[in-house]
C-alpha cells in the first residue's frame, strides 16, 4: 500500500530519472532562450508547465480522457521540437518579459500533453477515492524535480556565460538544436516502432 509521501517521491523521481530524459529534454529546451537574469520568468514557465500537466492528470485520473501511449510517444518529442524552433525564431523577443508570454502559453499547452505521460504513472499509484492530496503531492514532487534540473541547468549556463564568456545566443542555439535533434530521433523511433 502506498503512503502519501510516496506520491511526492514518485513525482520527483519521474522528472529526475534519467530514463525520463524526454521530460528533462523538454524542460532544458524550454529554458534555453532565457538568460540568468530572467530566473523569475523561468520559475513562472516551469510552474505553467506544472499547471498544464496537473490539469491532464486530473482528467485522466477521473477517466475523462483516455491515455494512448503510442500517440503520447509521438506528441512529446513533437513538443520539444516546436519549443526548440520557437527558441531560435523568437530568441530576441524572449529577452523581454512581455514577449515571454508566448513561452508561458507554450509551456502550459505542452504541459497538458506531457501530463498524459505522467498520468499512467499517477493512476497506477492512486489508492483512494480522493485524488486531491495525492495529486498535490505528486505535482509538488514534479515541481521540485523540475526546479532541481533547472538549477543545474542554470549553473551550467552561468559557467558558460560568466567563466567561459560564451555568448548566450550560441548557448540557446546549441541547446535548442540539440533538443530538436534528440527529439526528432525519439519521434522517428516512436513512429517506426511496432
Amino acid at each position: 500500500m502506498n503512503t502519501l509521501s510516496s506520491f511526492f517521491y514518485n513525482g520527483w523521481h519521474h522528472i529526475v530519472d534519467i530514463n525520463a530524459y524526454d521530460h528533462l529534454l523538454f524542460v532544458m529546451t524550454l529554458c534555453a532562450a532565457f538568460r540568468l537574469t530572467q530566473w523569475r520568468q523561468i520559475l513562472v514557465i516551469i510552474t505553467a508547465f506544472t499547471i498544464g500537466h496537473s490539469g491532464t492528470l486530473v482528467l485522466s485520473a477521473l477517466d475523462v480522457i483516455p491515455a494512448n501511449s503510442k500517440l503520447i510517444d509521438m506528441l512529446i518529442p513533437f513538443t520539444i521540437m516546436i519549443t526548440a524552433i520557437a527558441n531560435i525564431i523568437n530568441y530576441e523577443r524572449y529577452a523581454t518579459f512581455s514577449d515571454a508570454k508566448l513561452k508561458y502559453a507554450i509551456a502550459l499547452v505542452f504541459g497538458l500533453i506531457h501530463g498524459l505521460a505522467f498520468a499512467s504513472n499517477f493512476k497506477f499509484m492512486l489508492f483512494s477515492d480522493s485524488i486531491i492530496m495525492p495529486l498535490l503531492l505528486f505535482n509538488l514532487g514534479i515541481e521540485a524535480g523540475q526546479i532541481f534540473i533547472v538549477l543545474l541547468f542554470m549553473i551550467s549556463l552561468w559557467v558558460y556565460t560568466e567563466i567561459i564568456k560564451g555568448a548566450h545566443s550560441k548557448w540557446n542555439l546549441f541547446v535548442s538544436g540539440a533538443g530538436f535533434g534528440i527529439a526528432a530521433t525519439i519521434l522517428v523511433t516512436a513512429m517506426t516502432s511496432g
